[in-house]
C-alpha cells in the first residue's frame, strides 16, 4: 500500500466505523446499561427540581403552609444528594469502562502493526503510525468515557422537557419552541463546519508528528549539513497550519455557543413576557408554573447546544476511528499458513528453486535464482549495490514473499513453515544496528526470560563484547540511551552480535555486519565467528572481500542473477566478475 493511501481509504469506513466502535463495548454491556439507568434517574431529577421550587412558590403565595415548604425542601435535598451519588457512580463507571476499551484498542492496534509485513513499513512514515497509536486512539477516549452516554442523556432531557412543558401548558410550550427552527439550522451548519475543521486538525497533527519523528531521528545529518534553518522553516510552516486549524476549530465554537445562548435568552424573554401577561391579567397560569417554564426554557437550549458539540466530537472520534481501522484492516502481505508445519528442529538446509522476486510486483530484483546451501555450510554473496544480495537474506527470513519459484528450509516450502519458528531459528546481524532504550542486559536478552544471565554473559564473551561492557560503571545493568547513542558503532555492533548469539540460532545471517568495526575489533569478531559458525548454516553479505575469503562457497550476484559461484581460489582462477572486484579492492587498498 502506498504511504498516501491511508487518507484515501478513510471514506470506506464511514458507514461501519461507529458500529465497529460500538462493538468494543460488548464486554461492558452490563456497566453501560447501569449508566443508562443512572442517566434516566439523573434526567428525572433535573426535571423534578424546578417542579418542587414551583410548587413551593405557589404554596407560599396561596397557603403559606410552612410544613409543606419544609417537606418540599427535604425532597429537594434528597434529590440533590441522590443526584450527587448517581453522578459519582456514573462518572466512575464511564471512566473505568472508557479507559478499559482504550487500553484494548491500543493493544490490538500495536499487535496488528507488529504483524504487518516489512513492505508496509517501507512505505508508511513512522510518525503516522505513532499518531494512530497515540493521538487517534486517545480521541476515542472521550467518546467512550462520556459522549455516547451524554448524547443519550441530552436526547432524553430534551424529550422530557418538551413533554412536561406541553402537559403543563401547551400554548406557552409552543411559544417557547418558536425559535427551534433557527436553532436546528444553526446546529446543522455548525456540525458540517465543525466536522471539516476536526478533519483538518487531525491531518495537520499527523503531518507535524511525521515531520518531528523523521527530523529528530535525523538531527545529526541536519546539523552536519547545516540545514537547521531550512528545517526550522519547514517546521514553522507545518506548525502554522496546525495553529490555523486549531484556531478555526476554536472560532467555530466561539460563534456557535454565543448564538445559541442569545437564542435561549430571547426565548426566555418571550416566555416571561407572555407568561407574565397571563399571570397578571387572567391568572391562567400560576407564578410557580411560570418559574418552572423559565427554568425549563433555560435548560432546554443547553442540551441542544451540547448535542451539536457532542455530535461534532463524535464525528472527530469517528474520523480518528476511520484512520485506526484503515491500519487494522491492512492485511499482512506475508501470511501465516492455516496449518503451519512445525519442524522438530531447523537444521539449516536452504534451497532456492527458480526464485523471482520484486518489491513492487513489477521490477524484479531477483531473476530465476537457484542454489542449495547445506546445513553447517558457510556461503557468502558478493556483488555490486542493487545486485540482490540483501533481498536473498530478507527472503530467507520470509519478511517478503516471492512472486515465482520456491524456497525450501530443510526440504519444506518456506510458506508452509511457522513464521515464529523460522525467524527464531535465524540470527540476523545487520550493518545498521538498532539498540533499544533500557540497559545492556535487556538489549542482549530482549526481555526473553528463557535466556539466563549466564547465557547473556557467555554470548558477550564469545564476541568479545564483555571487554567494553565490564568496563561500564553499571556493567550489564548500564543504562542505554535511545538507539545506543552513547556507544561507538563498533560497540553497538558487538552488542548486536551478543544479542543474536544469545538466542541460539541455527542459521547465522550477516549483512555487512563488520562494515562499521575497526580492524582490531574485526579480528576479535572473526575469531569468535569461526567458533560460532561450526554446526550452523552461515550466510554472509559483504563488500569487503577479505572478510569472506574463508567461506565454503562464494556466490557472485549481478543484476539479480547468480553469475559465478565457488571458493575464493576457484573464482580467482575463473577470471570473471569476482576477480575484477577483488583486483579493484586490492588496487584501492594499495592506493590508500
Amino acid at each position: 500500500m502506498s504511504k498516501y493511501t491511508d487518507d484515501k481509504l478513510e471514506s470506506n469506513y464511514k458507514g461501519s466505523a461507529l458500529l465497529h466502535l460500538l462493538s468494543y463495548m460488548k464486554p461492558y454491556i452490563g456497566w453501560m446499561a447501569l449508566c443508562l439507568v443512572l442517566v434516566l434517574a439523573l434526567t428525572g431529577f433535573d426535571l423534578y427540581r424546578p417542579i418542587l421550587i414551583g410548587d413551593a412558590i405557589d404554596n407560599f403565595k396561596e397557603e403559606r403552609n410552612f410544613d409543606v415548604i419544609l417537606e418540599i425542601a427535604v425532597k429537594y435535598g434528597i434529590v440533590l444528594v441522590l443526584g450527587f451519588i448517581f453522578n459519582i457512580v456514573q462518572t466512575w463507571v464511564l471512566q473505568k469502562t472508557g479507559q478499559s476499551i482504550i487500553h484494548t484498542v491500543r493493544l490490538e492496534l500495536y499487535a496488528h502493526i507488529q504483524s504487518l509485513s516489512s513492505r508496509y513499513f517501507d512505505l508508511t512514515p513512522v510518525g503516522r503510525l505513532v499518531t494512530r497509536v497515540t493521538n487517534d486512539v486517545e480521541a476515542l477516549n472521550e467518546m467512550y468515557s462520556g459522549i455516547l452516554v451524554r448524547l443519550f442523556r441530552n436526547i432524553v432531557k430534551i424529550i422530557g422537557l418538551a413533554v412536561v412543558m406541553l402537559l403543563m401548558d401547551w400554548k406557552l410550550a409552543l411559544i417557547s419552541f418558536v425559535l427551534l427552527p433557527i436553532v436546528a439550522v444553526l446546529t446543522v451548519v455548525f456540525r458540517k463546519i465543525a466536522r471539516q475543521t476536526y478533519r483538518l486538525t487531525r491531518t495537520c497533527l499527523t503531518d507535524i508528528n511525521t515531520f518531528l519523528s523523521e527530523n529528530i531521528s535525523g538531527m545529526r545529518i541536519i546539523q552536519i549539513f547545516g540545514r537547521e534553518q531550512r528545517k526550522y522553516e519547514e517546521f514553522e510552516d507545518k506548525n502554522r497550519k496546525l495553529y490555523n486549524a486549531y484556531y478555526k476549530e476554536m472560532m467555530v465554537f466561539a460563534v456557535f455557543r454565543p448564538l445559541i445562548y442569545i437564542l435561549s435568552i430571547i426565548s426566555l424573554v418571550i416566555v416571561l413576557g407572555v407568561g407574565a401577561k397571563e399571570v397578571l391579567a387572567e391568572e391562567i397560569i400560576s407564578i410557580g408554573t411560570l418559574y418552572i417554564f423559565s427554568q425549563y426554557i433555560q435548560s432546554f437550549f443547553d442540551p441542544i447546544q451540547e448535542l451539536a458539540e457532542q455530535f461534532s466530537t463524535l464525528q472527530s472520534s469517528i474520523a480518528s476511528a476511520e484512520k485506526i481501522f484503515t491500519i487494522l484492516d491492512e492485511e499482512p502481505l506475508v501470511k501465516e499458513d492455516e496449518n503451519p508445519v512445525l519442524l522438530p528442529q531447523i537444521k539449516g538446509k536452504i534451497e532456492f528453486s527458480h526464485v523471482w522476486f520484486a518489491y513492487d510486483d513489477e521490477n524484479y530484483v531477483l531473476r530465476d535464482v537457484s542454489f542449495v546451501i547445506e546445513p553447517g555450510q558457510s556461503v557468502a554473496f558478493v556483488g555490486a549495490t542493487g545486485a540482490g544480495k540483501s533481498s536473498i537474506l530478507n527472503l530467507i527470513g520470509r519478511y517478503y514473499d516471492i512472486q515465482k519459484g520456491n524456497i525450501y528450509i530443510d526440504g519444506v516450502d518456506i510458506r508452509r513453515l511457522s513464521k515464529k519458528q523460522l525467524r527464531s531459528a535465524i540470527g540476523q546481524m545487520q550493518q545498521d544496528v538498532f539498540i533499544f532504550e533500557g540497559n545492556v542486559e535487556n538489549n542482549i536478552r530482549l526481555h526473553d526470560q528463557d535466556i539466563t544471565m549466564e547465557e547473556v554473559r557467555k554470548a558477550a564473551e564469545y564476541v568479545n563484547a564483555s571487554h567494553f561492557i565490564e568496563k561500564l560503571p553499571g556493567g550489564y545493568q548500564e543504562p542505554v540511551s535511545e538507539r545506543g547513542s552513547t556507544f561507538s558503532a563498533g560497540e553497538r555492533q558487538l552488542l548486536s552480535f551478543a544479542r543474536t548469539l544469545a538466542h541460539k540460532p541455527s542459521i547465522l545471517v550477516m549483512d555487512e555486519a563488520t562494515a562499521n568495526i575497526d580492524t582490531e575489533t574485526e579480528i576479535l569478531i572473526q575469531e569468535a565467528l569461526e567458533k560460532l559458525m561450526r554446526g550452523r548454516t552461515t550466510i554472509m553479505v559483504a563488500h569487503r572481500l577479505s572478510t569472506i575469503q574463508h567461506a565454503d562457497c562464494i556466490m557472485v550476484m549481478h543484476k539479480g542473477k547468480i553469475r559465478e559461484q565457488g571458493t575464493h581460489q576457484e573464482l580467482l582462477a575463473q577470471g570473471g566478475i569476482y576477480k575484477k572486484l577483488y583486483e579493484l579492492q586490492i588496487h584501492h587498498e594499495v592506493s590508500a
